[in-house]
């Protein structure tokens, strides 16, 4: 059937990703299409492994388009030093701030990183935001992203200065990361229902919060290892 790619036949595959790469290329350079744009990053990056040159097009189609997924990925590249671009968790957080407030694939993962490098303080000299932190954790938990919903938790149970501890939100943020599947999550809200922590002893509660955490380990141990780019 015409237009069928033989994966099979050496040639016919590379044939097929040179026009593909200049299909990309056409839509970023030509058309000014910012989705274009990052399929023409991906492309480099993936199939060229030219990260210098998926870069520049992360750059320009982040700082230039405010594409989300260009800037999620930029920032990434910000945080590794990736494609010859410095290591700069600044910047880094500047780009995950622009994907999560864009909106996109990629903005929950994005608003996750804000509240991480806020939280940590990293990119305010050494100054944790905790504010911001559980702002865009919030943001995110709120998006069923469980690690955010398990970061609240902790931030909750542990306290800070300037950042009480509460027991009872401690619970609930647990709770609600262990229904979204983190095994810490449900591991932690057995323990403070065992022993009456931030909410009523529950004996019950906490076994059933027990069986979940167990049942989830199990299963991950036994989830098939998903590996890239071989």
């Amino acid at each position: 059937m015409a237009g069928l790619v033989d994966f099979k036949n050496e040639e016919e595959v590379k044939e097929f990703l040179e026009n593909l790469g200049t299909e990309y290329s056409y839509q970023c350079h030509r058309e000014k299409d910012a989705d274009g744009c990052h399929r023409l990053a991906e492309y480099l990056e993936n199939i060229k492994k030219n990260f210098e040159a998926a870069a520049k097009i992360l750059k320009i189609n982040c700082e230039q388009n405010e594409q989300s997924e260009s800037c999620y990925r930029l920032g990434a590249y910000h945080i590794t030093g990736k494609g010859g671009l410095p290591v700069d968790l600044k910047a880094a957080y500047g780009c995950f701030l622009k994907s999560c407030q864009k909106g996109g694939k990629k903005s929950i993962d994005s608003c996750h990183n804000v509240a991480l490098l806020a939280q940590e303080g990293r990119v305010n000299d050494g100054n944790p935001d905790y504010s911001a932190a559980r702002d865009y954790y919030t943001k995110a938990c709120d998006a069923k992203f469980s690690p955010s919903c398990f970061n609240l938790s902790t931030m909750y149970l542990e306290g800070s200065a300037g950042f009480p501890k509460d027991m009872s939100r401690a619970l609930h943020f647990s709770e609600k990361a262990c229904e979204l599947g983190h095994v810490w999550a449900c591991a932690n809200a057995s323990r403070m229902y065992k022993l009456g922590d931030g909410v009523s002893k529950d004996d019950a509660k906490a076994e059933t919060l027990k069986k979940r955490a167990k049942d989830l380990y199990q299963k991950q141990k036994e989830a098939p290892e998903i590996t890239f780019g071989m």
